[in-house]
């Protein structure tokens, strides 16, 4: 099991669209709900299952919720929960919140009170936000079907200077890149010796636990 752990607050369609991703990857992912009855619909899907009022310090202080890589705040229409709870997990020193908003003016208190990202539902579906938040060279993820999907990824230091041919990603990852963007330039047909430069994004397309491995090794 990778080292990262998660805690999704919220196991709506949302939370748990992400959570039950994450957990597939292999990740650590705690699932937190104040409805029992949507934390056992999930509990195959999480690796810890826990009913709890989140606006409630104590309560997350329990949970040992500061322990966590990063935690996701999916809270469906309540948005005075959503806020408070944003607002509690930055007191108490959690290292990435990431929450989800129902509306522009929502995201932006969510932003004045602490998370480090806001993401629209409408917009972010909860795998790719699952994806991004594995690795920060995620730029992009999306689902071609049941286990492919094409993901935008910023270059490394170690491959910049490099030609597709030396990288060898197909041989490494079992990925393919069908694109590189270079600034405003779209290359949608590679040469294998054209070389990467700085700030450039590969875009791949791959299964899905390869393109997880070439994330993270990436």
């Amino acid at each position: 099991m990778s080292s990262k752990q998660f805690a999704i607050i919220g196991m709506g369609r949302f939370g748990s669209s992400v959570a039950r991703t994450l957990y597939e990857l292999d990740f650590e992912v705690m699932g937190i709900d104040e409805n029992e009855e949507r934390i056992n619909e999930n509990i195959q899907y999480v690796t810890h299952a826990v009913v709890a009022d989140t606006t409630d310090e104590r309560a997350l202080k329990e949970l040992g919720i500061r322990n966590f890589d990063v935690v996701v705040v999916a809270i469906g229409v309540d948005i005075q929960a959503s806020i408070l709870t944003v607002l509690t997990l930055k007191e108490l020193g959690v290292k990435k919140i990431v929450a989800k908003a129902q509306n522009e003016r929502h995201g932006q208190v969510l932003y004045k009170v602490g998370a480090d990202r806001v993401v629209f539902p409408e917009r972010d579906m909860g795998v790719r936000v699952a994806h991004n938040l594995i690795s920060a060279n995620v730029l992009d993820f999306i689902e071609l079907a049941e286990d492919y999907s094409v993901a935008e990824v910023m270059v490394s230091p170690r491959m910049v200077g490099k030609s597709l041919r030396q990288l060898n990603l197909r041989a490494l990852y079992e990925v393919n890149v069908i694109a590189i963007k270079s600034g405003d330039k779209f290359n949608i047909t590679p040469n294998p010796d054209d070389l990467i430069q700085v700030g450039d994004v590969l875009v791949v397309i791959g299964n899905n636990k390869d393109l997880q491995t070439f994330e993270e090794q990436a």
